[in-house]
C-alpha cells in the first residue's frame, strides 16, 4: 500500500512531465502505425505531394488539438465577446496580453506536432518518398546523369536496391531524414531549456513561495470542486422537489453571473497585492466590488499553473 502511495504522489508531482511524455508516446505509437499500415509511396511522380502530407497534415492535425483540448484557450475566449457587448476590436494592450497568454498554449499545443514529425523523420519513410519526388533534390542528384537517374530516383522508396544504380556518392535520402529528424529533437530541447531558464529567473516570487503557491492552488481546486458539486445538487434538489411537490422554492444564494465572471478572469499577477488565485482577490476585494479588483497586474510565464489547472480541474 506505501508502495501505491507513492506511485501516486510521484505520477501527482510530476504529472506534467508525464501528461507531456504520454502524448509524446502515444504520438510515436501513431505515427508507427501510419507509416506501417497506411502508408504507401506511390513511387512516381506524386511522391512529394504523398509524403509531404503523411509529414505535415497529421501534424497541423495534431496541432490543432492542441489548441482545442487546452483548457487555457476556452477560459480566455468564454465570454469575451457577449452579444449584448457587440465584438469590437480591443484595445491594443488587451490584445497584446491575449498574444502572451496564447504563447505558452501554443508552446503545449507544439508538442505532438514536433514529436510527429520528429519520430517521422528518424523513421525516413515519409521524408525519403517527399524528397525523392523534389525538384531541387532530383537536380542535385541527377545533374548531367540523364532521363534515367529520375527515373531511378523515384522509385527508391519501393527499392532501395535501386540506390545503386545511380551513379555518384550522396548522403542517401534516408541518412539525410535522420540528420533533420535529430537536428529538430536538439533544437527543440534547446529551446525549451531556454524558456524555462528564462521563465524562472522571471519569476516574481522565490523557488519555495511558488511551491507553496501550487499546493494553494491544488487545495482550491479541490474544495472548489467539493463545494461546487454540493451546492449544485442541493439546487437540483429543491428545484426537482418543488416541480414533484408543486410547492414554491425556499431562498437559495447561489453566486450570480457577474461572480461567476469575476472569479472566471485571467489570474494577474502584481507585486502590490499577494492574492494566489482569482477567488482570493475576489474574496478580499469586497466579492470584487473593490477598486483593488479591477487593477491589472503582469501575468509571468510562471505562474500559468493558477488559471490552466483550475479550468482542467473543471474540465474546460
Amino acid at each position: 500500500m506505501d508502495k501505491l502511495r507513492e506511485a501516486l504522489n510521484f505520477c501527482i508531482r510530476h504529472q506534467t512531465v508525464l501528461g507531456y511524455s504520454v502524448v509524446s508516446l502515444l504520438t510515436a505509437a501513431s505515427e508507427h502505425i501510419f507509416s506501417s499500415v497506411v502508408f504507401k509511396c506511390p513511387c512516381n511522380s506524386s511522391n512529394m505531394l504523398y509524403g509531404s502530407v503523411f509529414l505535415i497534415v497529421p501534424a497541423f492535425i495534431l496541432f490543432l488539438l492542441g489548441y482545442m483540448l487546452n483548457a487555457r484557450t476556452w477560459r480566455l475566449l468564454t465570454g469575451s465577446c457577449p452579444p449584448e457587448k457587440r465584438c469590437s476590436c480591443r484595445p491594443w494592450g488587451t490584445c497584446a496580453r491575449y498574444c502572451l497568454v496564447l504563447l505558452p498554449v501554443t508552446a503545449r499545443a507544439l508538442v505532438a506536432p514536433f514529436t510527429w514529425i520528429a519520430v517521422a523523420l528518424l523513421r525516413a519513410s515519409f521524408y525519403e518518398c517527399a524528397a525523392s519526388g523534389n525538384g531541387l533534390v532530383k537536380n542535385f542528384v541527377c545533374k548531367d546523369k540523364g532521363q534515367e537517374c529520375h527515373e531511378l530516383l523515384v522509385k527508391i522508396p519501393c527499392d532501395e536496391k535501386l540506390l545503386g544504380r545511380i551513379p555518384g556518392e550522396f548522403l542517401s535520402l534516408q541518412a539525410q531524414s535522420q540528420l533533420i529528424g535529430w537536428f529538430l529533437i536538439a533544437s527543440i530541447m534547446t529551446l525549451a531549456l531556454i524558456a524555462t531558464c528564462f521563465s524562472r529567473c522571471y519569476s516574481p516570487v522565490s523557488y519555495l513561495q511558488l511551491k507553496f503557491w501550487k499546493i494553494y492552488s491544488k487545495k482550491e481546486r479541490e474544495l472548489f470542486e467539493i463545494k461546487a458539486k454540493e451546492h449544485a445538487t442541493k439546487l437540483a434538489e429543491i428545484n426537482t422537489n418543488c416541480f414533484f411537490e408543486a410547492t414554491d422554492p425556499v431562498p437559495f444564494q447561489t453566486p450570480s453571473n457577474e461572480d461567476w465572471r469575476k472569479i472566471s478572469f485571467l489570474y494577474t499577477f502584481s507585486s502590490r497585492e499577494q492574492y494566489y488565485s482569482m477567488i482570493h482577490k475576489y474574496v478580499n476585494t469586497n466579492r470584487g466590488n473593490s477598486v483593488r479588483f479591477g487593477e491589472e497586474g503582469q501575468n509571468p510565464p510562471v505562474l500559468e499553473f493558477v488559471d490552466e489547472a483550475s479550468a482542467n480541474e473543471s474540465g474546460f
